[in-house]
């Protein structure tokens, strides 16, 4: 990517302050005078490219690497995320955990540079109360949790992705069970005797073949987010990705990739891998299996490095750190939170005691 400047070319037409994307205006705004700049931004046309793995992990050409050159580094040294910010703003705390421990970063490689994007779709004023909704929602939750104003910290930025296209031809074998029935003679503890059917498997061998072409598996970059929560607000719809341009990133911190290309198609190999065996369990005749075997190959492999948009809150309870995110193109929310022990006592107390007074009804009087 060549040397651009943000400032330069994303400078409002009114004032000349540097203007920003804004998610509720879809464009970029002045936040001074608050002016919408007539700036051409890529739209998406037809599916984003695809770059063939194979040969990327032998080598990824210069031209394909490096961010703009008004681009700058730190590296939160609590929990490693190395996060990207314009000239001009200064990066006191860590966006992913709160931590002051925030140095310069400097790469000894320049890193892959994102090929296409979503942009911020969901404005902050939805997501804050959106966040509100699901605190008090949290019926776990201490209720002092509740009556803070946490959203105040909510925060937008750029999420690295990598996804992965493949096509997998799968070879499967395994035992499968067949249930049938028996009927045996027990003799209770009143010496009573009495027939009851009993379940047994029979078991055969089998074996059989599948095709699979994955698309789009999403490997998320960050180690500033947990995987499960992102894990829970995707999907991030690759269908509507539009092309990479700074203007999008304009005002916005973008996270750089911790998890890099091998290790991410290490990671979605393993992915894969675990839903063939799904798919394969799937095929087994008879009522259940066992030892299940399953030998696959890949071909056609392609990936995309992507930014994806997230409203992120991190906060502090206690000495734990928690954190809140938000699909900032389709709104789907996660989080975590403390919990009330105290509520859960109460709970666990409440459900003892309908319990007895259940029992107590259903005993026969004297």
């Amino acid at each position: 990517m060549g040397e651009v400047s943000a400032l330069g070319k994303f400078a409002c037409i009114a004032c000349g302050a540097q203007a920003v994307w804004d998610a509720s205006k879809q464009g970029l705004v002045c936040p001074y005078c608050g002016t919408v700049s007539p700036a051409e931004l890529p739209e998406g046309q037809g599916p984003a490219e695809e770059r063939d793995l194979t040969e990327a992990l032998r080598a990824i050409p210069a031209d394909q690497r490096g961010w703009e050159a008004d681009r700058t580094a730190v590296q939160c040294q609590s929990c490693k995320a190395i996060t990207l910010f314009q000239p001009g703003r200064v990066a006191d705390r860590c966006e992913f955990c709160g931590s002051p421990a925030v140095v310069a970063y400097t790469e000894t490689r320049a890193p892959i540079h994102p090929w296409s994007l979503l942009p911020f779709l969901v404005p902050e004023t939805t997501v804050r109360e959106e966040i509100r909704k699901w605190y008090a929602s949290r019926w776990f939750a201490p209720n002092k949790l509740k009556s803070r104003a946490l959203t105040d910290t909510v925060h937008g930025l750029y999420v690295p992705y990598w996804t992965f296209d493949a096509r997998a031809a799968a070879q499967w074998t395994a035992e499968s069970g067949t249930y049938y029935y028996t009927t045996e003679r027990v003799r209770g503890s009143d010496g009573t005797t009495r027939t009851r059917q009993v379940r047994r498997t029979r078991w055969t061998p089998a074996s059989g073949s599948l095709t699979h072409f994955f698309d789009d598996e999403p490997v998320p970059g960050t180690r500033g987010i947990e995987a499960g929560l992102l894990r829970q607000i995707e999907p991030f719809p690759t269908k509507d990705l539009k092309p990479y341009d700074p203007g999008y990133v304009s005002g916005w911190a973008v996270e750089q990739y911790q998890i890099d290309l091998l290790a991410a198609a290490g990671h979605s190999r393993d992915q894969m891998l675990r839903k063939l065996e799904a798919l394969c369990a799937a095929e087994v005749p008879g009522d259940t299996h066992r030892n299940l075997r399953v030998e696959a190959d890949f071909s056609d492999q392609t990936f995309k490095h992507l930014l994806a948009p997230v409203w992120l809150l991190s906060y502090t309870y206690g000495s734990r750190t928690f954190q809140c995110v938000v699909n900032g193109y389709t709104g789907r929310i996660a989080g975590r939170h403390p919990i009330s022990w105290l509520k859960v006592l109460l709970l666990v107390l409440a459900v003892a005691i309908a319990l007895l007074l259940l029992y107590g009804i259903s005993q026969p009087s004297p």
